[in-house]
């Protein structure tokens, strides 16, 4: 039966990978009963909207203490050698420091692994899927994905993976406690809900970006402070793809009562072939819709804690913020030489809103002071999202 439920769960996400096109359909949640007694620490500052809480899995701290424990146990992976914190070093804001990493059976992801900080607010989840519209739905890709595998969990290993959970002293008081009602709670429902619970909880708005919003003006350099001017400005044009809480393209919260606008950008970073080819594996969300116009889009990541998160791009192409500029500033990058040569500054599918700019060193240098001070290092060292197996 558990076998059954597990994948019964992994057609249904098959089969929302293959709907839901361009709008989140997701209802926004404002009853307080979502946040079970009201009592869930969401580490957020006063006045910052309350994010979106699914009906179907209300957050408790126990549900949450249970996902924290379930992130950071290798026993969730089939053959017991990875995490999800394998990808997601909280030191590193939840993100990994290498361009593409492998999984549990020693598989490359062709994308780079993305931080994991207010990604509740993301109206869509991964760096191109109009389906994953919520954690709930992304965290079996991970989980039990076989193109690429990560974590390895399919038909002839899952119940083995239960067992590791059911048979040790310590799941057995998280699950009861995050599931009191249920008298057999390891299934693999109950794991994602519970992963989806921690990760939704995973905020952080304290960064001196934050400070300076708050009103300390002395919380920026003036080297910050001409580089956010810059950032902020027509002629670089950073914001129109990175903005509001996030500084991604969208974000949702409990305040709005409409669906969010589900956008991605080809920012012309290859065309291998003059008509906007992308390499294998990262083909954005073309890999989706199989559209050609839809070849090399992304959705832009979040640039909070973008200091700690090299290398850039999907694929870890640009191993620093200089180059990432320098990237925008040529309006998208030629390969000159190998399998990747090409002029991505020609690509038919680039957005309008990547544009080339003057920019002189000093500016560069400006605008990259800015981007560190988005840094919250509160967060990468909450203990609260810490690996709990190190504090025993």
């Amino acid at each position: 039966m558990q076998r059954l439920a597990f994948f019964a769960l992994f057609l249904a996400l098959i089969a929302a990978q293959t709907g839901c096109q361009g709008m989140s359909s997701e209802t926004t949640i404002s009853d307080p009963s979502a946040d079970a007694d009201g009592s869930f620490d969401w580490n957020i500052p006063k006045g910052t909207p309350l994010p979106v809480v699914p009906d179907d899995n209300p957050v408790t701290e126990e549900k949450f203490q249970l996902g924290r424990h379930l992130f950071y146990d290798v026993r969730l992976s089939g053959n017991g050698t990875k995490s999800c914190s394998s990808c997601h070093l909280q030191h590193l804001a939840f993100s990994d420091g290498v361009a593409r990493p492998s999984g549990s059976t020693g598989q490359m992801h062709p994308r780079n692994s993305q931080a994991l900080v207010n990604v509740t607010y993301f109206p869509t989840l991964n760096w191109a899927n109009t389906a994953t519209t919520r954690l709930e739905l992304q965290i079996p890709v991970p989980l039990t994905g076989d193109d690429p595998v990560e974590l390895g969990v399919n038909e002839t290993n899952s119940e083995e993976v239960l067992d590791r959970f059911r048979q040790d002293e310590r799941y057995q008081q998280l699950f009861a406690d995050a599931y009191p009602d249920e008298e057999d709670p390891y299934d693999f429902h109950n794991i994602i809900y519970a992963l989806a619970t921690f990760v939704r909880g995973l905020n952080g708005f304290n960064s001196d970006y934050d400070h300076y919003l708050q009103g300390d003006s002395n919380a920026l350099t003036e080297s910050a402070k001409r580089g956010m001017n810059l950032f902020n400005g027509e002629r670089l044009e950073c914001f129109h793809c990175h903005e509001g809480i996030t500084f991604s393209n969208a974000y949702r919260d409990r305040t709005q009562q409409r669906p969010v606008p589900i956008e991605f950008f080809n920012n012309g970073l290859y065309n291998l072939d003059a008509n906007g080819s992308y390499p294998e594996g990262g083909e954005g969300l073309f890999d989706i819709t199989q559209k050609w116009s839809d070849m090399g889009k992304f959705r832009p990541p979040s640039l909070r804690n973008v200091e700690l998160t090299a290398p850039y791009m999907h694929d870890g192409s640009k191993a620093t913020l200089e180059e990432v500029v320098a990237h925008y500033a040529a309006g998208g990058t030629v390969t000159e030489f190998g399998p990747y040569a090409g002029d991505g500054r020609s690509n038919p599918n680039k957005a309008s809103e990547i544009v080339s700019f003057d920019i002189t060193e000093e500016e560069v240098n400006d605008l990259v002071n800015f981007l560190k001070s988005l840094t919250d290092h509160d967060f990468i060292n909450n203990p609260r999202f810490s690996n709990p197996f190190l504090e025993e």
